[in-house]
């Protein structure tokens, strides 16, 4: 038997001719070679020439030759059993453990690429037919065109129709949108008139209900109004028009406060059934912020502790400012049964406050604004909702006065209360130097008030002038009004504090024009040469002041033969009193000075009335002109 010898057969690496090329008349061939494979690309070739899925277990089983049957027989006889008895398992398992491994190694070649990569053949390309391409994408193209030209025949129809309907269900949605809170609950549209997410926190809901109109617009007769293409539903106690309504009033001794009846104004008028749909949300939410506003200031005053209570009596609510003046706070609402009520005869003239009705819509809106923007905490971590001035009242150490003050907040009421208090007090005081700047021919009062004013201060600044004098001559005072006073500040620097009472103005008043008639004076004797003997603001002698002290002034002529007393209260008026010096008693003088001449002469008036003038200014002047001539 001859021994085996190992034989390497490999491929040829000549290249297999891919193309023949004949060029000219036949006589130039040229041959184009095809590229040789890679390793990768030979082994990839050779691997998809095997059959994977041919079951060789069964001719390797038979016996091929009578050498393969000789060696088989040789074994058969030459087995012998293990004595081992899990040596079968053993076996087995080994196996296994082999196929796993090789599993394994072949997935780790696959994943990992780092030993082998299998590649696909290049196959030949096929023959491209491009008759087939062009019709395919004739055919997409066409396609696409008709759904371009369709899409815009769509919204040319859809547009005619929204220029040619104005009252289209869809757009008047969008536009109803656009203002209004809307949510869709199955079927049915839902909106809402609160103002919850503007921080409102009254129980009361604004929900109303959007329905699409069926009458088409061919059916309504021309010139009348278009309801649109959709229709809200309000419920039946937001409807109708609702104002608050603000008295303040002056009240007898004898009234009886709990008889007091809301009085509806005739010309509140009512929203008909078929007004547009965002007149009539916007007068339903403002019956609902009406509403809002009365039933706050309803409960503050029955929880708010005073001294005087306050009345909630159906729907007003009436308190005391000032000792007979009363504030009415009603809330009138209108929903249009009432015309079919007998209208009581001739109604009396409501006095409306539109000042304070503002006052009170915008110090609910500052409520709202208060509910929902808190102050952020520093540092973070801090609680939410407190005031920079209560974060520093540790390190500032501030006392339980200062915490109470801060822990104190005002309600709407307490708010209107004093807007009210400042408001009364303003009139009053505004209609006492109105009175006096009217009546008053002199001297002359001029108010100019500032018109940088506060809901709970204004001052008003006062000149009193006397005409022909006005440009060297005049007097000042300035007054500040508060809630329940009045600081009155003169030329002079002094502070009065006034009550809230018009007499104590009033005398205030008139004891300025009486200063302001002395200040005259002293300013004509400088001017006109006299000497001013003695000036006081206090005057101890003659008749008592209902109010104040008189002031007074003696001067003397230039050759000191006349004087002149003048005497000026706010209650008795400006009187003058001239003094001459006689003859016998100037041979009795014993001094040399003649301003001792005077002395136990007796002073008399004089009727300042029967001189020449528009004001005392000028009749003193012609009396100190007169005394003067003559002297000379």
């Amino acid at each position: 038997m001859t021994t085996p010898v190992p034989v390497c057969v490999e491929a040829v690496l000549e290249s297999q001719i891919q193309e023949v090329r004949v060029e000219g008349d036949g006589q130039d061939i040229q041959e184009v070679y095809a590229p040789q494979l890679s390793m990768s690309e030979n082994l990839a070739k050779l691997a998809n020439k095997i059959d994977f899925y041919k079951d060789e277990c069964e001719e390797k089983g038979k016996p091929t030759s009578e050498g393969e049957k000789e060696s088989e027989e040789e074994k058969a006889t030459t087995f012998q059993p293990s004595l081992w008895p899990w040596d079968s398992v053993r076996n087995k398992l080994k196996a296994s453990l082999t196929e796993m491994s090789v599993l394994l190694d072949v997935l780790n070649i696959a994943k990992r690429k780092n030993y082998m990569v299998l590649d696909q053949v290049s196959q030949p390309a096929p023959d491209p037919k491009t008759a087939l391409q062009l019709a395919s994408k004739k055919q997409a193209l066409t396609t696409s065109a008709n759904i371009l030209m369709n899409s815009a025949e769509r919204l040319k129809k859809s547009q005619a129709e929204g220029t040619s309907k104005h009252n289209d269900f869809h757009i008047e949605l969008l536009k109803l949108r656009q203002n209004w809170r809307l949510k869709k609950v199955g079927n049915t549209i839902l909106g809402d008139l609160s103002y919850k997410t503007a921080g409102s926190r009254f129980w009361q809901g604004g929900t109303f209900e959007v329905l699409k109109t069926t009458t088409s617009t061919s059916t309504e007769p021309e010139g009348s109004v278009t309801k649109g293409g959709l229709e809200v539903v309000i419920p039946n106690d937001l409807r109708g028009v609702a104002y608050i309504q603000v008295e303040v009033k002056s009240v007898p001794e004898k009234m009886d406060l709990t008889s007091a009846i809301m009085r509806l104004p005739s010309e509140l008028g009512t929203v008909h059934t078929g007004t547009y749909w965002q007149q009539k949300l916007q007068a339903a939410q403002n019956v609902l912020f009406c509403k809002e506003i009365f039933s706050q200031l309803a409960r503050e005053a029955v929880q708010t502790n005073s001294s005087v209570p306050h009345l909630v009596v159906g729907n007003q609510i009436i308190t005391n400012v000032f000792p007979g003046i009363q504030l009415s706070i009603i809330l009138c609402h209108s929903t249009g049964k009432e015309k079919n009520k007998r209208p009581p005869p001739a109604p009396p003239k409501l006095d409306h406050n539109h000042v304070l009705e503002h006052s009170l819509h915008q110090l609910l809106r500052e409520l709202h604004y208060k509910n929902i923007h808190y102050p952020p905490p520093h540092p973070v971590t801090a609680m939410i909702g407190v005031s920079k001035k209560r974060r520093m009242a540790g390190p500032l150490a501030m006392c339980r006065q200062d915490l109470l003050e801060m822990a104190d907040n005002e309600s709407l009421l307490e708010q209107v209360i004093k807007q009210t208090k400042h408001h009364v007090l303003r009139q009053k005081t505004m209609g006492v130097l109105d009175r006096y700047a009217i009546t008053l021919s002199d001297p002359q009062l001029a108010n100019h008030w500032n018109c940088v004013n506060s809901s709970l201060e204004s001052s008003c600044r006062v000149l009193i002038t006397s005409q022909g004098y006005d440009l060297r001559i005049w007097h000042s005072f300035m007054v500040h009004i508060y809630v329940d006073k009045i600081k009155v500040i003169t030329r002079e620097g002094r502070v009065l504090i006034l009550s809230y009472e018009e007499k104590e103005l009033e005398d205030f008043i008139l004891w300025q024009i009486s200063q302001h008639q002395i200040s005259v004076s002293q300013n004509l004797c400088r001017l006109m040469g006299w000497h001013m003997l003695n000036t006081t603001g206090a005057l101890g002698v003659s008749d008592l002041e209902s109010s104040a002290t008189a002031s007074a002034l003696v001067m003397a002529s230039p050759n000191h033969n006349k004087a002149l007393a003048i005497k000026s209260g706010p209650s008795t008026g400006t009187k003058v009193f001239i003094q001459s010096c006689p003859k016998e008693n100037q041979s009795r003088i014993v001094t040399k000075d003649e301003k001792w001449s005077f002395v136990g002469c007796e002073f008399q008036e004089v009727d300042m009335n029967k001189f020449e003038g528009r004001n005392f200014p000028s009749k003193l002047e012609t009396l100190m002109a007169v005394l003067t001539r003559t002297a000379t």
